[in-house]
């Protein structure tokens, strides 16, 4: 006995290195591309700023399978041996208690786990359903921010210093502008305000590395004045002809929430202990969840399981019942939440509505391509689970009935759990066609402005939304306009963008039919007026501000553009922020 139990634990303690080892690669790998985003954004290369983006995303899913391949061939594994892997479970906590990185590596372990054996083993013996090590504090040779004295060497100096020690090797176009531009705002954001806010006596604590998105990089970090602190990011772009600029300084968790927006794709900011990073930032912005965080900075399978654990406890802690989700009842989707919990569950249904002329596979497909994509602040993240066991008494009758009408080959039952073997979970948000059935006609015009904005917005990032109906877009908590419903979208370079021909003769325009050929990929904008604009208060505001979206040369112009490999500006703040730039 006691020799098969060395055995035992030599073979575990063999497999938990060759998985950490694992860990270890996909981390440095990860870091890699992540530094190379302070050259992409310097030498203004958007196209390799768009591809670096999409690998550091299907990075994760590679080294998975490349260390799952190395488990079974070294070690002949075929089946799941419990006793086996509940050791080597243990063997593997053990070898995180000194790791940066040890949340990131039992999700790592996990996925690698779950992957190979069955649900039944999805509990904390085998898997971390539970996080084993506290990340709170862990050392490393450098520090997560670096704090910074106003009172004692003026703000214009801490700011400098600030600049310098983020690294940018090019120089500042304009940098006196900027300073005066930048007091100018924090004089505004003081005035009126207790005399003793205005004094120069506080800390400035910025993160030390800079966050890069898109086309920008960010400065974040926080002034702490007494009791008061408020969170503040500087957006950094580039010229594109040898020199950067401070386009804003955005003041308060309302400013820096949307930057790290749900609908926002991944940062890249590189730091050897995300933990302390997520941590100050949830300091920043307290609404914003610590999945939502990790995911915001390229970690979107540590958000994932953040989440999932999130979810597990206010499950365990509540007891209302999962129910469909208000709106009009989707096509190809069937969505249900739990009124209690700010996010909806979405299910691939088996068989669509006639009009809808594509495969589940696809579907899956447009979703993927969604989450690899720059979502410009338009289009929702969405997380997306195997084999998720919710208890079936949870669920609303009718619900449920309708689950096995329209979902039955993805949902099975198992002891008293409804198994989904595929959900998506997004940000509950208002849908667009119930957001203006109560909105005053200031709100509706805000809104209306904002939903042609965010279609804008897509085409320029060369997503065409296939299908522009008002209940396929929401309204956040912050009152943007984005997009989520992701069955009919497709690249704009896919689309052929037509003008509807003139009718032959007077009874053409009479036919049941159109007179003209259609292909499968020919877009007329000119019809998008027909079943969006019925409404006279709605169409008179569209017409106000997006008229030339229900012209044909407006979206051949935006393809050319794509073609040509411009990448258009799309500032996740308002524009009355930015400052005025005159070089």
């Amino acid at each position: 006995m006691a020799g098969q139990a060395l055995q035992i634990n030599h073979l575990a303690r063999g497999i938990a290195t060759t998985i950490l080892q694992g860990f270890n690669r996909h981390f440095e790998i990860f870091q890699r591309i992540t530094a190379g985003a302070r050259q992409r954004f310097e030498d203004a290369d958007w196209q390799a700023v768009q591809l670096a983006s999409r690998e550091r995303i299907v990075l994760y899913d590679r080294r998975i399978k490349e260390t799952i391949a190395l488990v079974r061939d070294l070690y002949e594994i075929k089946e799941i041996d419990p006793e086996l892997w509940r050791e080597v479970k243990h063997c593997y906590m053990r070898m995180l208690l000194d790791h940066q990185q040890p949340e990131l590596a039992e999700t790592f372990y996990t996925s690698v786990f779950c992957r190979q054996f069955p649900r039944q083993y999805y509990t904390n013996n085998w898997i971390f359903i539970r996080s084993s090590i506290s990340t709170e504090y862990i050392d490393s040779e450098e520090t997560s921010y670096v704090a910074y004295y106003p009172h004692a060497i003026g703000l214009r100096e801490a700011i400098t210093r600030i600049l310098d020690n983020a690294g940018f090797t090019l120089p500042f176009e304009n940098l006196e502008r900027d300073f005066r531009n930048m007091f100018r705002s924090i004089v505004q954001h003081y005035r009126g305000k207790a005399a003793r806010k205005a004094q120069l006596n506080f800390q400035l604590s910025v993160i030390r590395h800079p966050f890069f998105r898109n086309k920008a990089a960010y400065i974040v970090g926080r002034m702490i004045n007494g009791r008061d602190e408020i969170p503040f990011a500087l957006p950094i772009l580039n010229n594109e002809k040898g020199g950067l600029y401070i386009d804003a300084l955005l003041l308060g968790e309302k400013q820096l929430s949307v930057v790290f927006s749900y609908s926002q794709a991944y940062f890249m900011m590189e730091h050897q202990v995300p933990s302390a990073v997520t941590s100050f930032l949830q300091k920043l912005l307290p609404r914003r969840n610590m999945s939502e965080l990790y995911s915001a900075i390229g970690l979107h399978k540590q958000g994932k399981s953040a989440f999932y654990r999130d979810f597990l406890h206010h499950l365990k802690h509540s007891s209302d019942e999962f129910i469909t989700a208000p709106g009009i009842r989707g096509m190809v989707m069937m969505v249900f939440t739990l009124p209690s919990y700010p996010y909806v569950f979405k299910i691939i249904k088996d068989k669509f509505a006639p009009q809808k002329e594509f495969t589940r596979q696809q579907v899956e497909e447009k979703y993927q391509l969604v989450k690899r994509h720059d979502r410009v602040g338009r289009m929702a993240d969405m997380l997306e689970y195997s084999n998720v066991a919710l208890p079936e008494e949870r669920f609303d009758p009718d619900l449920l009935q309708e689950l096995r009408d329209a979902c039955a080959s993805s949902i099975s039952f198992d002891s008293g759990n409804i198994v989904f073997r595929h959900v998506y979970m997004e940000r509950r948000m208002i849908p667009l066609n119930m957001f203006i059935e109560t909105a005053d006609d200031e709100i509706l015009e805000r809104v209306i402005e904002d939903y042609g904005n965010a279609i804008k917005q897509l085409a320029g990032a060369n997503i065409f939304p296939g299908d522009f109906l008002y209940k396929n877009f929401g309204v956040t908590q912050l009152g943007r306009v984005v997009f989520y419903d992701y069955d009919e979208i497709s690249y704009m370079t896919e689309c052929n963008f037509r003008k509807i021909p003139p009718p032959r003769f007077p009874e053409d325009e009479f036919r049941s039919e159109p007179w003209y050929s259609v292909e499968p990929n020919d877009v007329f904008p000119e019809e998008f007026s027909t079943f969006l604009l019925s409404t006279p208060k709605i169409r008179k505001i569209f017409i106000k501000y997006h008229k030339d979206l229900l012209d044909s040369r407006y979206w051949k112009h935006k393809q050319e553009n794509i073609q040509a490999g411009m990448y258009e500006d799309v500032f996740p703040y308002p524009q009355e922020l930015r400052f005025k730039r005159k070089v």
